[in-house]
């Protein structure tokens, strides 16, 4: 993640032309296979409020997982629990997409996801396991980490369920100031986590990259 000196994620705030291409070229140190995203990260920075084309089902579909056809050696993960986003393709650049859903998404939106090609798991009948998703990419596809991108309330999520192994962040030389914006982690009255520093290192345009691992319960 890159988070403002006072925690805030929404880089937009910060100027007319913030350098976050660090952000990129830290993250490409990490041997990843995929990254993941929560539903309103992907809708404003890659779907840009696309709507899923919806068409009637003749026939019920069986609420099981789907691996789409497909040649990629990277994924994009996508948490969309209802089924809003909508897609061009089945990749981001050369990763191919696979959405993370309930089983409360509807037929046509199942249906929709296998005519453009994108995979699809399913974390729970009405609210996202992610310790069993995170079981489900692993045995059904070729990743054995994944990069974490936000925002917020995705990081809680899985901070919360014990599933962040570390923490890779990049203090950007800003102040936000505003209560309205996210910060890295928002997960509610959950127990404050501790984590122990692993590294801490100065790259270009004044931004600070610290690294950290999560302690043990």
């Amino acid at each position: 993640m890159m988070s403002s000196l006072d925690g805030r994620i929404i880089t937009s705030r910060w100027g007319a032309t913030p350098n976050t291409k660090e952000y990129e070229t830290t993250a490409a140190t990490f041997d990843s296979q995929a990254w993941m995203c929560g539903r309103v990260t992907m809708e404003k920075d890659f779907t840009e409020g696309l709507a899923p084309d919806l068409q009637p089902v003749a026939t019920p579909l069986d609420r099981t997982d789907f691996v789409a056809e497909h040649d990629a050696e990277s994924f994009v993960v996508a948490v969309d629990a209802h089924g809003k986003l909508g897609w061009e393709s089945a990749y981001i650049d050369e990763e191919h997409i696979i959405a993370v859903l309930t089983e409360q998404v509807s037929d046509e939106y199942l249906a929709y996801l296998r005519r453009v090609g994108v995979s699809y798991v399913f974390g729970g009948a009405q609210e996202l396991d992610f310790a069993r998703v995170l079981d489900k990419l692993g045995q059904l596809f070729p990743i054995q980490t994944i990069l974490l991108e936000g925002g917020g309330h995705i990081n809680g999520s899985l901070l919360k369920a014990g599933l962040v192994d570390e923490l890779s962040l990049l203090h950007y030389p800003v102040v936000d100031g505003a209560a309205s914006s996210p910060t890295i982690f928002e997960q509610g009255d959950a127990p404050a986590r501790p984590f122990k520093l692993l590294s801490v290192e100065q790259r270009p345009e004044g931004i600070l990259w610290a690294r950290y691992q999560a302690a043990q319960r």
